[in-house]
């Protein structure tokens, strides 16, 4: 756990946040300001500054935390439209909080991917 990684503080329940699953190894959470009707964000228990750094640590963690997105674009009802599954990386990819984690969005058209 990073002392100051606000998602190492929701994992270990110094933060609360909404849980929409959990398993041994992921959490997926409601995002507090949401970008579409369904957003969670789905996290590595294990911290990882970003999903390329999981992905070259960790290749099957990287998979748990792909399967609990697909779970929870399930069961939030987002597999007949269709959802985003989005990984900020870095600055410039608009990462704000440096744990890995993606991005569920789904339950309404979500338009162009960039906005221009």
């Amino acid at each position: 756990m990073e002392t100051d990684c606000l998602f190492c503080k929701i994992v270990a329940g110094e933060i609360p946040a909404t849980v929409v699953r959990e398993t041994e190894t992921t959490l997926a959470f409601r995002d507090i300001a949401p970008k579409a009707p369904v957003h969670v964000l789905v996290i590595p228990k294990e911290h990882f500054v970003d999903v390329v750094t999981m992905a070259q640590a960790d290749p099957e963690l990287t998979g748990a935390v792909m399967e609990t997105a697909a779970t929870v674009a399930e069961q939030e009802g987002l597999g007949i439209d269709g959802f985003r599954l989005i990984f900020n990386t870095g600055p410039w990819g608009g990462q704000e909080v440096f744990h890995a984690h993606a991005h569920v969005l789904g339950g309404a058209p979500l338009g162009p991917m960039l906005a221009r």
